[in-house]
């Protein structure tokens, strides 16, 4: 069985439209090798052009075939022309970048960096293809290089020591590592003109670099928007100098990775047009027994000032008095549960993004997802918080057998439809005022 490397050039196939369009590649055109081409035979996709590298991986189906390509991604009809069936059997987070697979010996005769012209396919000797999978394996796993854990502090001097970057500024690429180093001040980065913000659904929108003018997607917004084509990964910090607390990392929401919103210039100048990044926390799913649920409680900042939402924002109502409302109520309720003598946990990095959690005296878990309600959002909400806590609950029976789950809303729903809907399915939905209710049926095994 042979493997082989298929390379893409972007000015010739539109791969990334392709890709997010989601169109599923089910075959590739060759101009040579036809005859040893074989169902079965490995393959990586490596993509040309300045942020070249390996994008995906997947196997052959099938021999050549000869016939007409569908020219839709293509920059010219392509006519008909040899292709060879395949299945991509996943396309990576971070590309593999060229310049990491160029520094290997192994690949030092690779046919794509001694004749990067020549026709697809590439045939790949065992040493080379043993090298892209151990890199592919070492971009795939929990970043052996990385030490720091979400909530660890450390020395601004010191992060930049140890994984590069500069020292100054919000966004900092690392020439030395395959980290972006980013910092926030979500509270008081508005009087910058950076207007940074959490929002109720666990996402983070990170105001692009640039006090001045129109932000453009050059330098550091450039390095974060091709984050994932430069096999980069974004490092979160709270602080931008002496000592920064960890995030953890972050990716590119797929569906939106930024919008453009207004925002005043440096101690309050004229409005200018902001790139607003749209990040989500990529998390680790650990499913072992052992492994404890949960960290203390972290108080959320019931003082948020978020920015308007801008017209393409997907969700108008993750803004302002939602996201003020859902911090105060979830921290009264983790104050409650404290009173009552139950111990209060917010997820740590290996957990589901759930809002709090909390033990009784007999270790049994419960999971809280919080939602805020307006009449004109309250169906949206009290679906979406169902859902999300009963993923919650299942992810987490993984690891603990006694899990309980409660949908914590602002007030009584219009519907009391809702309360049997969640009887039905194992969630107690309650509301201020139903603690001891909620609390009671922890503690006796009840329903509402």
């Amino acid at each position: 069985m042979a493997t082989w490397l298929l390379n893409c050039n972007p000015k010739t196939f539109k791969l990334d439209e392709y890709h997010d369009a989601g169109e599923v590649l089910n075959s590739w055109t060759i101009a040579r090798f036809r005859d040893e081409v074989a169902a079965g035979d490995e393959f990586v996709l490596w993509v040309s052009g300045p942020n070249a590298g390996i994008a995906a991986y997947g196997h052959f189906t099938g021999p050549a075939e000869y016939g007409q390509v569908d020219p839709e991604y293509w920059t010219t009809d392509p006519g008909q022309k040899h292709f060879v069936p395949l299945d991509v059997d996943k396309w990576l987070d971070l590309r593999i970048p060229k310049a990491q697979l160029a520094g290997d010996a192994r690949m030092a005769e690779a046919s794509i960096l001694r004749q990067p012209f020549a026709g697809n396919p590439h045939r790949l000797s065992d040493d080379q293809w043993r090298a892209i999978r151990e890199a592919i394996d070492a971009a795939e796993s929990s970043a052996p290089d990385w030490h720091l854990n979400p909530g660890d502090t450390i020395r601004r001097t010191e992060l930049h020591s140890l994984y590069g970057g500069s020292s100054q500024g919000e966004i900092s690429p690392s020439g030395t590592s395959d980290n972006i180093l980013i910092f926030t001040e979500a509270g008081s980065g508005h009087q910058r003109g950076y207007l940074d913000t959490w929002n109720e659904d666990g996402t983070f929108h990170y105001t692009g670099e640039g006090r001045t003018g129109d932000q453009r997607m050059i330098r550091g917004n450039k390095a974060i928007f091709e984050h994932r084509d430069t096999g980069k990964r974004l490092r979160l910090f709270e602080g931008t100098r002496g000592t920064v607390r960890y995030l953890g990392e972050w990716t590119l929401d797929q569906e939106q990775a930024y919008s453009w919103a207004e925002a005043p210039e440096t101690e309050g100048g004229p409005l200018r047009q902001i790139i607003r990044f749209h990040l989500v926390p990529v998390r680790t799913s650990i499913t072992a027994p052992e492994v404890e649920v949960g960290q203390d409680y972290i108080i959320v900042d019931e003082e948020v000032a978020p920015a308007p939402a801008a017209p393409s924002t997907p969700d108008p109502d993750l803004v302002g008095r939602n996201l003020s409302t859902h911090r105060r109520l979830q921290n009264r309720l983790a104050q409650e549960a404290q009173d009552r003598g139950l111990i209060v946990l917010s997820p740590s990095a290996t957990d589901p993004d759930f809002d709090l959690a909390w033990r009784d005296g007999r270790g049994r878990l419960t999971v809280c997802e919080v939602k805020s309600l307006m009449r004109a959002n309250e169906t949206r909400q009290l679906r979406a918080g169902l859902g999300q806590v009963l993923d919650y609950k299942d992810q987490l029976t993984e690891r603990t057998t006694d899990v309980a789950a409660v949908l914590w809303i602002e007030r009584e729903p219009a519907e009391i439809r809702w309360v049997n809907l969640c009887r039905q399915v194992g969630v107690t939905l309650a509301w201020p005022g139903r603690e001891d209710a909620v609390f009671s049926r922890i503690h006796n095994g009840g329903q509402i």
